[in-house]
């Protein structure tokens, strides 16, 4: 099993699809990588020689990932939350912070419903 930046590479995938294991590589990245390192993309994780592992190895230490990626972008949240910005209020506040409607939808980012009281349609005082 190749282990790149503190991630074990699932050894029966493509390489290709394996390094996208690695926060802050997607497909395009990956396939950069190994056009850069010389390395088959068909080729599978357990396929892998030592010397290929330690090219992407290499090549993937030129970039920032996983661990300083995460601390990166939690740093850009509570900057935008410290100069009380309108998209660190959204974050604060655990809402979408791209425009999006929340009347309805946006049940991934607020949760599971609340049902409020007195909410929905007006019933008349008889109801027959």
């Amino acid at each position: 099993m190749a282990r790149i930046e503190g991630v074990d590479l699932p050894r029966d995938k493509r390489i290709e699809i394996a390094l996208t294991y690695i926060f802050g590589i997607g497909l395009p990245t990956s396939q950069l990588i190994l056009a850069e390192t010389g390395v088959n993309p068909d080729i599978r994780v357990r396929d892998l020689s030592e010397a290929e592992v330690q090219r992407i190895r290499e090549a993937v230490g030129k970039l920032t990932v996983e661990g300083d990626l995460r601390r990166q972008v939690a740093t850009n949240i509570k900057r935008l939350q410290d100069i009380q910005s309108y998209r660190g209020l959204r974050h604060r506040r655990n809402l979408p912070l791209r425009g999006q409607r929340t009347r309805t939808n946006a049940r991934t980012r607020r949760g599971v419903k609340k049902t409020v009281p007195g909410r929905g349609r007006r019933r008349g005082a008889t109801k027959k």
